[in-house]
């Protein structure tokens, strides 16, 4: 598949000249032409200086290599992902940590980013409801460029700081929200403007990159910087860079869930039962909790009303649903609590 053409790496869009004044057309021209290249000449320092744009003269001729050859190579390349992860973990479970206290007192989790780092965190809150049952609004995924920026490149999305404030402000954020800057260069204006705007809201600010010393890591006040080093194919960060930051963010969405008692072990307790695939996993899920019956777990789920965390807890504490119900409603839906409160 081919990856859709990021937006940095052209010269941003500049309004054609008012050609009704002939006199005036040649000089406006040349101002373009002298503005174009200088914004081309400054853009292409800055990627020449960034880990995830280096060139690396020994793949130069990769494409003579066999299939075989060159998935052998990228197979090797990823493998060093989870290492370049794993030496950010304290600073990942700091920002986890903080992301989970707010979201335990109404906030939500929001995303920011554009192409590949936007597409990301879009994927990952879409996740959230059928895996955790949780609101739409409260894991959120912004793309520059809005939805059709999901599929095909939106032009200058990506260097719009007006744009990252207008979504966020349509959001109406609070101090209890946590905005999440994605971007693998780190020098993305719309990720970096989300986080710089979010922060002067109150909001906790995270910013991902895989680049060291990166302006949107300096920007937020927790910065994770997974460095996973120059791509396969130069510059293209929907590669190493990109499965970075997927295992992050599955962290980030996964461990708050998981401190905001939306599992039990590691059963998703409460999953949404939408279809036959998941009405099927709900009823397992209730087994392995509870070791019952498949009479019992029948009863149980239809006293509940379906809901898998309220059929265990009826099962484990000897409740009726509607027990179980208020139970889990007191102690913020956290299972372990309410089964400790049912036996007391």
């Amino acid at each position: 598949m081919t990856s859709t053409p990021r937006t940095s790496d052209t010269p941003r869009t500049l309004h054609t000249p008012d050609r009704s004044d002939a006199s005036n057309t040649s000089d406006t021209s040349d101002a373009f032409n002298t503005s174009n290249a200088s914004d081309t000449h400054d853009l292409r320092s800055q990627l020449d200086s960034l880990t995830t744009e280096a060139f690396r003269p020994e793949l130069a001729e990769i494409d003579r290599l066999s299939t075989l050859e060159i998935a052998t190579l990228m197979n090797g390349e990823d493998a060093g992902v989870p290492g370049a992860v794993a030496r950010q973990l304290p600073g990942i479970a700091a920002a986890i940590d903080a992301v989970a206290a707010r979201m335990s007192r109404g906030g939500r989790l929001v995303y920011a980013g554009a192409g590949t780092a936007g597409r990301l965190g879009v994927l990952d809150a879409s996740e959230c409801p059928p895996t955790f049952n949780t609101d739409p609004a409260q894991v959120v995924g912004l793309i520059a460029g809005g939805p059709p920026a999901m599929v095909t490149s939106v032009e200058g999305a990506e260097d719009s700081a007006d744009l990252a404030r207008a979504d966020l402000d349509a959001l109406a954020l609070t101090p209890e929200d946590t905005v999440v800057g994605v971007s693998a260069s780190g020098r993305t204006p719309y990720a970096i403007a989300a986080v710089e705007h979010a922060r002067r809201l109150g909001a906790l600010t995270i910013g991902l990159a895989c680049n060291p010393d990166s302006a949107l890591s300096a920007a937020a006040e927790h910065g994770i910087e997974i460095v996973v080093g120059p791509e396969l194919i130069t510059g293209s960060t929907r590669l190493k860079a990109g499965t970075a930051q997927k295992l992050v963010l599955n962290m980030l969405s996964t461990i708050t869930m998981i401190r905001l008692g939306k599992t039990y072990g590691n059963l998703m307790v409460d999953v949404r039962a939408t279809n036959d695939k998941l009405r099927a996993r709900s009823r397992r899920i209730v087994a392995l909790a509870t070791g019952a019956a498949d009479e019992e777990i029948e009863r149980a789920l239809a006293d509940s009303g379906g809901e898998v965390k309220d059929a265990i807890l009826s099962i484990l504490a000897d409740v009726d649903g509607r027990t179980a119900a208020r139970l889990l409603a007191e102690n913020r839906g956290r299972l372990r609590a309410a089964l400790t409160a049912a036996r007391d």
